[in-house]
């Protein structure tokens, strides 16, 4: 058994108390990261709510995925709502926003005005650019895969082309997090204070290409898009690539050692390729890719996509079939090593979305609860930050706070 195996019952931020400001994408999956984690997320909204809620079609689904295991309370933080929300901030632990630059602090929330009743809070802003320059310029996240490179790399030569998911907005959030908590381990190890710490959408794409930056410096050469790189370009494998099976799905090789070519020539009856010359090892293979490729495309072809798979699986070599998001639902990878979590969608429709990618010995994490009806712990977060039933009362009838319609969680 490895060390620390068994599972314990608490979470590992089961005592962290969390405010999340956030909105669409990365404010929510921050809180989510924590809320996953076992921290107390309530998720501050206003009294219209997340403007996920409200999104268009099956984009509908995001605030589902989002916003697991959190509470909601509804507040006008421009009126009434305000005090509510300082008062809630005074024994918070973590407050998250993806507000734009400024907005928390022309509301009168801002770090500045919590830390004075609240020494310990760690604010985690997530903003399209960290302190410079830029740092006042809106931002989003396909704005900054242009911006920081992701794009130029992504499409094809003169199609700069976004990443087909939020990767920015996800990315930013996570590294957020990760300051975060490294935040949280010096508060508790030295002197209790807390800080405030800004994730950059702009910076993180920048980040991600971090290793083409180096690439390019070093070669002096001007920066390739990947799917040139890819083709061969600058890439030095010799099989590096989707094939087409016969029933048309699309399996991507990468042979990069001599022994993953041996085993992929014995499991394909392509022994004849491994007493040929051109192919000896990477760099002859990579030379003669053109004439190696076409010859594997004909074997390939030649069989059904469950006949590849099955013989690249048992050989060891990297293969992946290429998926559509609409199929992973009933990947077996994630449905039988427990990796995927029902979730409630608007029209009381449900599905199964990932948990967070990474498992741990000591516990376990699962969707407590799915993503909460506007306002629907208002009335409990109120009572237990010391309100009466009177005052709950009105502050709701002001307008203050929100409650959900009857009936709804």
């Amino acid at each position: 058994m490895m060390r620390g195996a068994s599972k314990t019952s608490a979470l590992p931020l089961h005592d962290v108390k969390v405010l999340e400001l956030g909105h669409i994408v990365s404010g929510p999956t921050a809180g989510q990261i924590l809320a996953d984690l076992g921290a107390e997320v309530i998720k501050v909204e206003p009294l219209s709510g997340d403007q996920a809620r409200q999104m268009p079609g099956p984009t509908a689904a995001m605030f589902g995925f989002l916003n697991r295991n959190k509470q909601s309370i509804a507040l006008d933080l421009k009126g009434g709502g305000k005090a509510v929300f300082l008062r809630l901030a005074r024994d918070a632990d973590i407050v998250v926003d993806n507000f734009a630059y400024g907005a928390a602090e022309r509301l009168g929330i801002g770090y500045e005005r919590l830390v004075g009743t609240n020494r310990g809070l760690i604010w985690l802003s997530i903003k399209g650019f960290l302190p410079g320059p830029l740092q006042e310029l809106p931002m989003l996240d396909e704005l900054a895969q242009m911006m920081g490179g992701l794009a130029y790399m992504t499409g094809p030569p003169g199609r700069p082309m976004r990443a087909g998911a939020s990767v920015i907005d996800v990315g930013a959030a996570t590294y957020g997090v990760i300051a975060v908590l490294a935040a949280l381990r010096a508060r508790d190890a030295e002197d209790g204070e807390g800080q405030y710490i800004t994730a950059g959408l702009f910076e993180t794409s920048v980040y991600w290409v971090g290793q083409w930056m180096a690439a390019a410096q070093y070669s002096g050469e001007t920066s390739v898009p990947i799917s040139e790189i890819q083709q061969g370009t600058r890439m030095g494998w010799g099989v590096y690539r989707l094939f087409a099976a016969a029933d048309g799905q699309e399996i991507f090789i990468g042979i990069v050692s001599n022994a993953h070519f041996e085993r992929f020539c014995e499991a394909f009856g392509l022994q004849e390729l491994l007493s040929d010359e051109r192919f000896h090892d990477n760099a002859a293979r990579a030379a003669a890719r053109p004439v190696l490729n076409e010859r594997i495309e004909g074997v390939i072809g030649a069989m059904d996509s469950a006949e590849v798979l099955g013989r690249l699986e048992a050989a060891k070599v990297p293969f992946a079939p290429l998926r559509r998001p609409d199929e992973l639902a009933a990947e077996r990878q994630l449905a039988e090593s427990g990796q995927l979590v029902e979730a409630e969608f608007p029209g009381a429709r449900t599905g199964r979305v990932p948990k967070l990618p990474f498992r741990a010995s000591g516990f376990d994490m699962t969707s407590r609860s799915p993503a909460p009806s506007l306002g629907a712990d208002s009335r409990r977060i109120l009572a237990a930050s010391g309100y009466g039933a009177e005052e709950i009362e009105r502050l709701i009838a002001e307008g203050a706070v929100g409650v959900p319609e009857e009936g709804a969680r």
